[in-house]
């Protein structure tokens, strides 16, 4: 099965269709969809270096739109749905404590998920069910995933193919170490 589905994005990748394609999977990812975009968008670099940015702006554009739909999933049909459930199972206060909670870190919530392997469709729902600042929620995700993307193109623009196997295989590793690096420097700026 996993065979079919590496064979099935290969193709893809090298189709006419391969930018929509891109878009849809970046779309839906930031939403509701399981499958990150880099599937589709190595193997499409790699066939077109020379395109490694364009993909890597759809990829950005299309997920920025995504993230605004599962925003908009948490910020609206949270409410008719998730709040009934959590009142009828006296979860309410815990939802709240949760709220006040990802509001203040949400910023960094965002940033975090939207450049590590953390599903990103989590935060974008948390981000509108909390109600975090939408100028933020918005600029936190471009970011996060500007980054993501960019430096993925930009690796495999500069290495080619023998940065393939590193990406595929660590770079979710390795963002999450500079996200804890990050995050730690700041620590210590703060308290020492």
């Amino acid at each position: 099965m996993l065979r079919g589905l590496y064979n099935w994005t290969m193709a893809l990748a090298d189709s006419r269709y391969a930018l929509w394609a891109l878009a849809a999977i970046s779309f839906a990812e930031s939403s509701f969809f399981p499958i990150p975009p880099d599937v589709l968008m190595i193997p499409m670099i790699i066939a077109a270096p020379h395109r490694a940015f364009r993909i890597a702006g759809v990829c950005l554009i299309a997920s920025i739109l995504g993230a605004l739909l599962g925003y908009f999933i948490g910020a609206q049909l949270f409410d008719l749905i998730g709040q009934p459930m959590l009142a009828f199972y006296g979860k309410a206060d815990a939802a709240a404590e949760f709220n006040a909670q990802f509001s203040a870190w949400g910023a960094w919530a965002v940033l975090i998920a939207g450049i590590t392997p953390f599903p990103f469709k989590v935060i974008t729902i948390m981000s509108g069910w909390t109600g975090l600042s939408l100028p933020v929620f918005i600029l936190s995700a471009i970011l996060a995933r500007g980054l993501r993307f960019f430096i993925v193109a930009g690796l495999l623009w500069k290495f080619g193919s023998p940065i393939r196997d590193f990406i595929e295989h660590r770079l979710g590793l390795v963002f999450t170490v500079f996200v804890v690096l990050l995050l730690g420097g700041f620590f210590l700026l703060r308290y020492l």
